[in-house]
């Protein structure tokens, strides 16, 4: 199980010897070596047996050298566009496994762009309760979210959540469209094609991401967000929001030249 500090301690309550500790520390020490050099724990057998993808602290050599696109060169993508037919919704979640897919709609030029992405028990519950079926596939208007709870969309946590083989349309549901744009989510994950593939796993595990969009390299530059434009700080009288950076370049700014008079001062006595 390489739980190498918890059963120190716990060895060490119950021989109630500190002088042993140094002797036992050893002894989980060599254990552990010669575990790890034949296989992995306990926990991390049943992860591999179970299919979870479970990630390690650090990505491997061989994804410095391979970037994002080469990750998922081999997949196809599944898509919906945003007013989508019911029947092709089932198709999709009968034939595919995924949490979650990317919605699409036609821009300008007849390309398709991306706007969102929704998850797979969001389209489980929009199908359950069969309140936003529309007959025309045209986008539908604003106050179609008055129709839901938030917790129709959070998951159960003692059960598995819904199943697409649990829910049962009629042929005339099947016929109907469903506009998937009020409940996808606008600003998912975007990373480059060229990224290193080394700073994706890295995303995973820091941000415990399940999904994360690749798109092409060009792209225009909306702006730049450094760490103070984080730094927020609240106005108690007019009860607005602004940004601390401001404050924070100007303070940085007045105390640069207070400190550059006191030097050319020195200077000159």
């Amino acid at each position: 199980m390489r739980m190498t500090v918890s059963l120190c301690v716990i060895m060490v309550e119950i021989t109630n010897n500190l002088q042993l500790l140094p002797l036992i520390m050893l002894v989980l020490l060599i254990s552990k070596a010669v575990g790890d050099f034949f296989n992995e724990g306990l926990y991390e057998e049943q992860a591999r047996l179970k299919g979870i993808p479970l990630l390690d602290s650090r990505p491997k050599q061989v994804m410095r050298n391979m970037n994002a696109k080469d990750a998922c060169k081999n997949q196809k993508v599944v898509c919906l566009p945003r007013v989508s037919r019911v029947v092709d919704i089932v198709s999709v979640l009968q034939s595919n496994k995924h949490n979650g897919f990317p919605i699409v709609e036609r821009g300008q030029n007849g390309e398709s762009l991306v706007i969102g992405l929704i998850l797979r028990s969001h389209l489980l519950v929009l199908l359950q309760s069969k309140v936003d079926f529309q007959n025309t596939p045209f986008p539908c208007g604003p106050g179609i979210l008055n129709r839901h709870n938030f917790s129709d969309f959070v998951k159960p946590a003692s059960s598995k959540g819904k199943s697409i083989d649990d829910i049962h349309l009629t042929d005339e549901e099947l016929g109907l469209y469903l506009d998937l744009a009020p409940f996808l989510n606008p600003s998912p994950y975007i990373v480059p094609e060229d990224m290193s593939l080394a700073k994706v796993y890295n995303l995973f595990r820091q941000l415990g991401l399940r999904h994360i969009f690749v798109v092409p390299r060009p792209s225009r530059v909306v702006g730049l967000i450094t760490r103070k434009d984080l730094l927020l700080e609240e106005d108690g009288n007019t009860a607005t929001t602004e940004l601390q950076s401001t404050s924070v370049r100007s303070i940085l700014s007045t105390s640069c030249k207070l400190s550059f008079s006191l030097l050319r001062r020195n200077a000159q006595n």
